[in-house]
């Protein structure tokens, strides 16, 4: 057989040698997968090491199964995308790569400059599973226009917020969108100085969860909210378009798509904070974590297009796209023209210095079905709000 010539034989190793390491990225962003496809591009192209390919799996209840299946599989991705509930569970068993160390050894520049509620987002005790990107708050948006014409204020407590919806509830119209939403009940609560766990044990029927849910089925009762659930929420944006609701409690995050709303002035606020003093806010988004079992090569590419992804300028345009919070203090700086045309979301925003980590029970996440239900079963009046929350108690007890 006739040998390879020296030069054909050094461009092929050197081809092969030059191959870049592939990380397969999984995300729940549908809605911007575009910029994610443009960031991904951006950073292969700046370097010959890796090549990131991001694949979108749907919303993040439909990508978890998706990565569950993967692991049992042995085809799971170097990096996926995980809701800040939905973590902590394949954490616990051991099916994803803890970081702890990799985080110890980042630049001190990065690493002291990332909000230290963001960075607990990602941990389970004292050990680190996931990284930050995208965060949110939640906040309260409404029809600027209804209330300009009421001549009334934007609520700024609940008990505001019932009596402006109780001014308001005439022609048929139901203020609020009291949607049956775990994050922003958690958020209800919070701000009345309450929890909906107390250490790794659910308290779902708190007294401050009672007393939320029963102001929101009161609110219902006397047709000042309208009961939703979170797969009406087409239908509740039609009918906050269109005025039949003029508040909803949403995540900032929202706030890109809501404002292409047609018929209407739309408004963002704070959320509502009940009790001085002891209102925080959770922290709502997602973490990225690296499947247990992916490769050392893959894991470091991960890692690289992380950091890629935390530089302030990248995270100033994706904040700017998505109205995300920026996860570090650096990218504060390059959003204050941005911030200037949208002073509602610098408020919104401001947010972060009162945010607080989800729960991170791993059974917290089987709980929120649990919240979700109460909801709904007591601003439909099927039950009473006691009687909800007590039952939801006792399913989250055994």
């Amino acid at each position: 057989m006739r040998a390879l010539p020296l030069t054909l034989l050094l461009a092929a190793a050197s081809t092969v040698q030059a191959a870049p390491v592939r990380v397969e990225f999984w995300h729940a962003m549908g809605g911007v997968q575009g910029t994610v496809q443009a960031y991904a591009r951006d950073f292969n192209a700046s370097q010959s090491t890796y090549e990131i390919v991001p694949v979108n799996q749907g919303n993040y209840r439909e990508l978890l199964p998706k990565l569950q299946a993967a692991l049992k599989s042995g085809s799971a991705p170097a990096l996926a995308q995980l809701e800040f509930t939905q973590f902590p569970a394949l954490a616990q068993a051991g099916q994803l790569t803890e970081l702890s160390a990799r985080v110890d050894d980042l630049p001190g520049a990065l690493r002291d400059d990332i909000y230290p509620a963001v960075w607990k987002t990602g941990q389970l005790g004292a050990r680190t599973y996931g990284l930050p990107w995208n965060v949110s708050v939640p906040v309260l948006m409404y029809n600027a226009g209804t209330l300009k014409k009421a001549g009334l204020s934007t609520p700024g407590t609940w008990t505001q917020l019932e009596a402006v919806s109780r001014a308001l509830a005439t022609g048929g119209r139901r203020p609020l969108l009291a949607t049956a939403d775990a994050w922003t009940f958690e958020a209800n609560v919070l701000s009345r100085g309450g929890a909906l766990t107390s250490g790794d044990r659910p308290r779902l029927d708190s007294p401050d969860a009672v007393e939320a849910l029963t102001q929101l089925a009161r609110m219902s009762a006397a047709a000042q909210a309208q009961p939703r659930t979170l797969n009406e929420a087409t239908r509740a944006a039609f009918d906050f378009a269109r005025g039949q609701n003029v508040f909803v409690l949403a995540s900032v995050a929202n706030w890109t798509d809501a404002r292409k709303l047609p018929f209407f002035n739309l408004g963002i606020a704070s959320f509502p904070c009940e009790k001085d003093g002891a209102c925080t806010v959770p922290l709502g988004g997602a973490t990225l974590a690296i499947p247990k079992g992916t490769p050392s090569a893959e894991q470091a590419g991960a890692l690289a297009f992380w950091q890629y992804l935390m530089q302030p300028a990248r995270l100033a345009d994706w904040v700017k796209t998505t109205a995300y919070v920026p996860p570090r203090r650096a990218a504060a700086p390059l959003l204050e023209d941005w911030y200037a045309k949208n002073p509602q979301i610098r408020t919104a925003h401001a947010q972060i210095a009162r945010a607080v980590p989800r729960p991170t029970t791993p059974e917290y996440a089987a709980w929120t079905a649990l919240i979700e239900d109460a909801i709904t079963q007591a601003t439909t009046g099927k039950l009473s709000a006691k009687a909800a929350l007590d039952a939801a108690q006792t399913r989250a007890e055994r």
